[in-house]
């Protein structure tokens, strides 16, 4: 088994990563990757900046340019993957938008959107990863990113609020399904990072005090701090972690 530090190395897997052009989700590839993982970033954007990056720690770094929520683009993420790098043993589901308007005014296509991308697709990407990880025989590491959304229920965005709390009830129905299959499943939730989700939110000023006198760390979060909490759900570090969403949120849900 080796000693505890060798545990969170992930040496010869796979990582599948969804919304890996930037922010939450191109921190998190190259986390991986510097712990060992090659990675394939699938985005609806260009990967190639992510791509570059994760050569630059050693490892390979294929990309797919697709939108999840198109037909059969799980099939088509899965089988890539397994064509250029050979297997997959940690899938990642990032990708996410969010839509703002008021509940009244909320409009059915923005709700279509973020659910087809936020869950619907998070739901039979991982469909058709476990169903890879199975034929492999080897079990994996399957890591939902929710929200503190997935917890309250802020303003102004009812479709992501509901979605990144069906995240949370996906994931533990995940963990009891898939762990006799030795599938891991557990969720992120990110408190305020400073991505460009939330750079409304940083540039109102009455909302940005609001935000910060509330954290504990009394800072927005980087992407760089989500590297951490992922490589240990990778990994075997995290071998009896299942079912269970980890803040990473500077203490919002304390205070």
């Amino acid at each position: 088994m080796g000693g505890i530090l060798d545990r969170f190395g992930l040496k010869g897997k796979v990582a599948l990563v969804t919304g890996a052009s930037r922010g939450l989700g191109q921190a998190m590839a190259l986390g991986l990757a510097e712990a060992g993982s090659d990675i394939m970033a699938v985005d609806v954007l260009d990967c190639s900046e992510t791509q570059d990056q994760v050569a630059g720690l050693g490892r390979i770094c294929e990309t797919l340019e697709i939108d999840l929520t198109s037909a059969g683009a799980p099939e088509k993420a899965v089988d890539q993957t397994t064509e250029s790098l050979g297997e997959i043993d940690i899938l990642v589901n990032n990708a996410g938008i969010i839509r703002r308007a008021p509940f009244l005014e909320f409009t059915e296509k923005d709700w279509d959107d973020v659910m087809n991308l936020n869950i619907k697709a998070v739901f039979l990407l991982s469909q058709a990863v476990v169903r890879q990880m199975m034929l492999q025989g080897k079990g994996g590491r399957i890591i939902n990113v929710a929200s503190m959304l997935s917890f309250q229920g802020g303003i102004l965005v009812p479709s992501y609020a509901s979605s990144k709390s069906a995240v949370v009830g996906l994931t533990r129905l995940m963990a009891c399904e898939l762990a006799s299959k030795g599938i891991n499943c557990n969720a992120i939730a990110p408190g305020y990072m400073a991505t460009d989700n939330t750079k409304a939110l940083r540039q109102d000023p009455t909302r940005n005090k609001a935000i910060l006198d509330r954290i504990p760390l009394g800072r927005w979060g980087e992407p760089d701090d989500l590297q951490g909490v992922v490589v240990f759900l990778a990994s075997e570090a995290s071998a009896y972690i299942t079912g269970y969403t980890i803040a990473v949120d500077g203490g919002w849900l304390a205070r």
